[in-house]
């Protein structure tokens, strides 16, 4: 009888010290302890937050908005008036009505004589007979009369006629999220924000991802390129500058959700029911359907932060979960079931005791 007991003190020590063993194990390994707080600790520490339950009566506020209608407007550039620049290349045609023999330019009738001449960083031009000029700032109109003024009582009567054939300063650079950035001429005619988004190939992230900076030198414009794409188009003005960046338009989903981690908002009108769509739904093995959870941040720093809790068991919680809209910078969490965090406490007892049955804990 004593030495039954003394096996059995024995045995009970040693599954003693390997379950302790097992669960300090377990404990490093993060086997035991929550992806985060359990269902009922978010909802008795609310007094550090508004804990909201989603009802018939309380999703009022969290709605997401309709979706903003399409314009049925076109943009129809008109032609800016062309003021010259440092960097910009004129094609000047310059013709003499004087006799061929007396004459400093050729006629007309053969076409005159051409001259490419590129205005430099000073903003001069510079011309046989006329000389350096200033010109930046100036229509082509007003250079032809120029050269006309300067070249009277050098020659006879002549034709001038001066065309823009590189205009930096009529030029829109699109940089940033685009496939192709770069420069794009004006000279076809004037470009809307669409036109020079479209000739630097397109953005490379969904239209709702993105956002355009126009700059033109004395304000900045900034849109939402979904919002441009519904109609609000615009003529750019020339030597703007375009940027297209990422939109801070994510969310953090954590818990029990199949794909968890810091991810895109699908739309820019995102539900909840489309959020846990994106992230493959809630883990079945696992989640606690009762506990799904968004946390959200005011607006400013006076005001309580939300969290907005909804039962997934209730079928009109589907529902529910299509007309709330989550909002760049949410955290959707879905807590772990009561069953699973009582599996993983048992689960490295079981493990110990199988354990001491392979190492001869029961002799």
């Amino acid at each position: 009888m004593i030495k039954s007991l003394a096996v059995s003190k024995t045995f009970n020590l040693k599954l003693a010290a390997l379950a302790l063993a097992t669960l300090g194990l377990a404990g490093c390994g993060g086997t035991i302890s929550g992806a985060g707080p359990y269902k009922g600790t978010i909802e008795s520490k609310n007094e550090a937050y508004n804990l909201v339950d989603i009802n018939a009566s309380t999703i009022g506020p969290y709605l997401a908005g309709a979706p903003r209608a399409s314009l049925a407007t076109v943009t129809k550039p008109q032609p800016p008036e062309v003021r010259l620049a440092a960097g910009d290349t004129l094609n000047v045609l310059i013709a003499d009505t004087a006799p061929a023999e007396s004459a400093l330019f050729a006629p007309l009738a053969t076409g005159g004589t051409q001259l490419k001449s590129r205005i430099d960083a000073q903003g001069m031009l510079s011309l046989p007979y006329v000389g350096r000029q200033f010109v930046a700032g100036m229509t082509l109109n007003q250079v032809e009369t120029m050269i006309r003024r300067q070249l009277k009582g050098i020659t006879s009567d002549v034709q001038t006629h001066v065309e823009l054939v590189g205009d930096l300063s009529g030029s829109v650079l699109v940089a940033g999220a685009v496939k192709t950035p770069g420069r794009f001429s004006t000279l076809q005619g004037p470009l809307t924000l669409l036109d020079a988004v479209n000739q630097a190939g397109g953005p490379v992230l969904e239209p709702h991802l993105v956002n355009v900076t126009v700059r033109t030198g004395t304000q900045i414009q900034q849109f939402n390129y979904e919002d441009v794409l519904a109609g609000n188009n615009m003529v750019l003005r020339p030597n703007s500058e375009v940027v297209l960046d990422r939109a801070r338009q994510r969310f953090v989903a954590m818990g029990a959700v199949s794909e968890p981690g810091l991810k895109d908002l699908p739309s820019q009108n995102t539900s909840l029911l489309d959020a846990l769509g994106s992230v493959g739904g809630l883990r079945e093995a696992n989640a606690n359907p009762e506990g799904v959870f968004v946390f959200r941040m005011p607006n400013d720093a006076k005001s309580k932060p939300t969290v907005l809790r909804l039962n997934m068991r209730d079928p009109a919680a589907v529902f529910y979960a299509r007309q709330i809209a989550v909002k760049p910078d949410d955290t959707i969490y879905v807590t772990n079931a009561a069953v699973y965090e009582w599996q993983k406490v048992i689960s490295p007892i079981v493990q110990t005791m199988l354990l001491g049955r392979a190492t001869g804990a029961y002799k």
